[in-house]
């Protein structure tokens, strides 16, 4: 598959917000900070749901899965975001572009399909307490495990084979801060709006379809919720669904207004500031939020973490 056509160039220029010299530095610590959180977030997720036996349950797979994804997710981009603007440097081989699509693309399809996942998990727990173990068994979470990768992986390669085969006559200026579909497409020289539209498609399957069944998923879990006696049961459980929902919501609003519009309608402004939620923010949260508001995971941290730092058995 050659990726690489004859207009191709050597490199690309990440122009970012260049425009912007001001917000050069507030972005560089924003970044740092964020990635900070998410790596230790999402390692620490990791090794305690890995370690504690407690958590070698369905919801806490998922939630591994989600970690890896998001840790490596966020690497993707945000180290050569950094280096590019501590050095005042704004260039990315051509290769390591097509790297950052293909990779970034792929892993953010994945996440769209397991969160999807880990919603049905929530409702079956809730809903179907009695069929959990027959319904969420070893076998089957496996399965949709490796559905999820193996289908936005597969995506992800669609995706980027049309984008990158699209003629770019010379042009190397990308207006973002990394390489993703949209913004390589505003390169092309070519039409390209019989490409948006096969793109278009599987946008569709991996975004709108996910967040439809997760909304369905906790609309149930939201009926059940409300038949709960206890009205300290119920401000929990909605507190819960609800931090969950909020950063759902802007995982998916935010890429739906990236990848669900023609290329050519979106700001490029606002376009580079919803990626960053996209991108950073949502994957800093996650772990905030799966693991803050979980009881039996604040208990896991506090048996394992001693082990791990002091060695303890």
């Amino acid at each position: 598959m050659n990726w690489a056509n004859e207009s191709s160039p050597k490199e690309f220029i990440l122009l970012g917000f260049s425009d912007r010299a001001w917000l050069q530095m507030p972005l560089f610590v924003v970044l740092l900070i964020s990635y900070t959180i998410t790596i230790f977030g999402n390692v620490s997720i990791m090794m305690v749901c890995i370690l504690d036996p407690k958590l070698h349950t369905p919801m806490y797979f998922f939630l591994t899965n989600l970690s890896i994804l998001d840790l490596c997710y966020t690497t993707t981009t945000v180290p050569h975001m950094l280096v590019n603007i501590g050095y005042n440097k704004k260039t990315i081989s051509y290769a390591g572009c097509v790297a950052q699509l293909i990779i970034f693309l792929a892993l953010g399809a994945t996440e769209c399909l397991l969160l999807a996942v880990m919603s049905f998990d929530r409702y079956v727990a809730v809903c179907r307490p009695l069929h959990y173990v027959v319904v969420m068994n070893y076998w089957f979470c496996l399965r949709m495990a490796a559905f999820s990768w193996f289908t936005g992986f597969s995506n992800s390669v669609l995706q980027s084979s049309l984008t990158l085969n699209m003629p770019r006559c010379g042009h190397q200026e990308v207006d973002h801060f990394f390489c993703e579909v949209p913004v390589l497409l505003k390169l092309s020289c070519a039409d390209t709006k019989p490409i948006e539209a096969e793109l278009f498609f599987f946008s569709v399957l991996i975004l709108l379809i996910p967040v439809t069944l997760i909304l369905i998923s906790y609309g149930f879990i939201a009926q059940a919720v409300l038949k709960i006696r206890s009205a300290e049961g119920r401000r929990k459980a909605f507190g819960t669904c609800g931090s969950h929902m909020i950063v759902v919501s802007l995982f998916y609003g935010t890429a739906i207004y990236m990848y669900l519009q023609p290329p050519s309608s979106t700001s490029k402004d606002w376009g580079k500031m919803v990626s960053l939620f996209y991108g950073i923010i949502t994957p800093m949260l996650n772990p905030l939020i799966y693991s803050l508001r979980n009881k039996d995971m604040k208990e896991a941290f506090k048996r394992v973490m001693p082990r791990i730092f002091f060695c303890k058995k």
